[in-house]
């Protein structure tokens, strides 16, 4: 909204109105008016989820500490939530196509966590919304991705070519530039560091549209599908999921500056994406956000967020990292959320194997998410935490330096 406003006054000379041409400049209000919202409002909503009872129900595991955790308010995803959505209607170019999907995929992805979060606390229902629901809405958010992605003549990528011409009698070499639709992503530490999802079905002559729809659909739901399980995994002790999401949240803003940026794509030899640049300023809102719920979920945690934040964190973390073209780095910048997802999936796959083999099942970690495992070690909480958000920062770093290391 101030964006247009200033954007008027802009045009009417009005000094200073320009500085909100500058994406940089906008982040950084935005960073500011999330954190503010969050610390205006989080408490007041704390109080409100306190005054309605809203209190996790905490399984008994064993685990140090889980008793002061009982009655704990939960479905503070909504701070999260209403913390970026507040500045990015402010500060963003609401038409920009990146801005909408990321709104969407915003209000999709917490209407969700909402729902399952309203039947565990209201309904009683532990295990919450039933599975096949959270996999058909995964599903259509993922198929409403994609089909923009491909249709949309607002997402391009720009292909650079030279072309030599007499000029004065001389020969040279001027720069042309196209703007082209396509499914290339990219891959970390090879110089040609592009591929084709379309070429996926090369073999496939005169395939119909819809083939690389279908293919392209796959792959985004799972990327979506895969990152808000892991998020949510990893949201089992206070601030974890929102201190390696913000590191996480931290390079994609990075890779969504310099990709939107023709000067700095140039120079560093990259895919230049037109009007990627805005995504900045939803990340940077999102990251205010995260920042200013720590202040709450922080040890010991006044609130948790629930499934309304962690699927819907989750879900931004993986759209981003599509519409960015860096999805092949959430290995190593989601790193945290991989582990965590792979200690559960060995550990259930181990302990089936050797109970079908031996008659006993047997574990290999004390207690799957990984994050438990150290708990049960008997490692303060506040530390394991600490420790995990460290490696995430260190895995942020070795994100972005393959911008070079090619």
């Amino acid at each position: 909204m101030f964006y247009y406003i200033f954007k008027y006054l802009d045009k009417l000379n009005v000094p200073g109105a320009g500085l909100f041409n500058f994406i940089t400049f906008r982040a950084g209000i935005t960073i500011i008016t999330s954190l503010f919202v969050s610390f205006f409002f989080g408490k007041k909503i704390i109080d409100y989820l306190k005054k309605k009872q809203i209190g996790e129900n905490i399984r008994n595991l064993g685990l140090q500490g889980e008793d002061l955790k009982k009655g704990t308010p939960t479905m503070g995803g909504i701070i999260i939530i209403l913390s970026t959505l507040i500045p990015v209607l402010l500060f963003a170019k609401l038409h920009n196509i990146y801005i909408i999907l990321m709104l969407i995929t915003t209000i999709w992805l917490g209407t969700l966590g909402f729902i399952d979060d309203y039947i565990k606390t209201f309904k009683k229902h532990k295990e919450g919304l039933k599975g096949r629901f959270k996999v058909i809405a995964q599903l259509g958010l993922g198929i409403i991705v994609a089909i923009t992605v491909i249709f949309s003549k607002d997402i391009v990528i720009r292909k650079t070519y030279t072309k030599t011409e007499v000029i004065n009698h001389y020969k040279t070499e001027i720069a042309y530039y196209k703007d082209v639709k396509s499914l290339k992503t990219t891959l970390p530490f090879f110089k040609d560091n592009e591929i084709d999802y379309s070429q996926i079905l090369s073999f496939w002559k005169n395939r119909p549209v819809w083939a690389d729809v279908v293919l392209y659909s796959i792959i985004v739901i799972f990327i979506i599908m895969a990152v808000s399980n892991g998020v949510n995994l990893t949201d089992g002790l206070d601030g974890l999921a929102a201190g390696t999401s913000s590191s996480a949240l931290g390079t994609l803003a990075v890779f969504a500056y310099v990709s939107g940026n023709v000067v700095l794509s140039d120079y560093l030899m990259i895919m230049y994406i037109p009007n990627l640049g805005e995504l900045v300023i939803f990340i940077s809102a999102l990251m205010g956000a995260l920042i200013g719920f720590l202040w709450y979920n922080s040890y010991p945690a006044q609130v948790f967020m629930g499934d309304t934040g962690s699927l819907t964190l989750g879900g931004l973390i993986a759209v981003i990292s599509i519409l960015v073209r860096k999805e092949w780095l959430l290995p190593i910048f989601g790193g945290i959320f991989l582990v965590e997802s792979l200690s559960v999936i060995l550990q259930v796959s181990y302990f089936k194997y050797t109970k079908r083999k031996y008659g006993e099942g047997k574990r290999i970690f004390l207690m799957s998410p990984l994050h438990h495992h150290y708990q049960k070690k008997g490692i303060p909480e506040p530390k394991i935490v600490s420790r995990f958000i460290i490696v995430s920062i260190m895995l942020a770093i070795a994100s972005i330096i393959t911008l070079k290391i090619r």
